[in-house]
């Protein structure tokens, strides 16, 4: 240290002085805080529809139903691998190129957690929700969210996450308004969100 710093010297040395016998063992912090109320799935749908993406409640039932009405006019539609319900027609992954991928139609995939809080969609790249490419690049994306996969909050999300996965946070349709403040959709995702909501 420098001689001509006395002052901090003294300081320092009151620190030290101070701590010599602390415990230094970790210490555990208390997260109790990060608790949330009560799922609210009808908030989950107000939240989804205030980002300007279609939200349809129906019954597990009625879900290829809910999908074919949103496919109405759209020919070719990707359907990842693990799918649960059946979609007439569906072109497979087999390893398409973007350049293919932005010739389809729409996509139509599961979630992993939706968020009431915030109206996010997760997807974690498993069976039924396809590399991240599929949910990037066609410009219709039909997303399938069961009422028991949402949750309250952000916090309660990353709990059920997998943090050696990839993940995509849907908020929405693509949009920004970095341009003169003009909201534009579809810039760098797809420019449409319908998400069924089933349970």
């Amino acid at each position: 240290m420098s001689d001509a710093s006395p002052a901090r010297e003294e300081m320092l040395g009151r620190v030290r002085s101070a701590v010599a016998g602390a415990d230094r063992s970790p210490v555990t912090v208390p997260r109790g805080y990060r608790a949330t109320g009560p799922v609210d799935v009808g908030l989950f749908a107000e939240r989804v529809a205030d980002y300007r993406a279609t939200v349809v409640r129906c019954s597990l039932a009625e879900v290829p139903d809910r999908i074919a009405q949103a496919l109405v006019g759209r020919d070719r539609v990707l359907v990842p691998e693990g799918f649960a319900w059946p979609v007439p027609g569906s072109v497979p992954d087999d390893g398409l190129a973007n350049a293919d991928l932005d010739g389809l139609d729409a996509v139509v995939t599961a979630a992993t957690v939706g968020i009431a809080a915030t109206g996010t969609i997760v997807l974690s790249h498993g069976p039924g929700e396809g590399r991240r490419a599929l949910t990037l690049v066609p410009d219709v994306h039909v997303c399938v969210v069961r009422e028991d996969q949402v949750v309250a909050d952000v916090p309660d999300a990353v709990a059920m996450l997998d943090p050696a996965r990839p993940t995509t946070w849907v908020s929405g349709p693509s949009a920004t308004s970095d341009i003169e403040l003009d909201r534009v959709e579809g810039v760098h995702g797809p420019r449409t969100l319908h998400v069924i909501l089933a349970g």
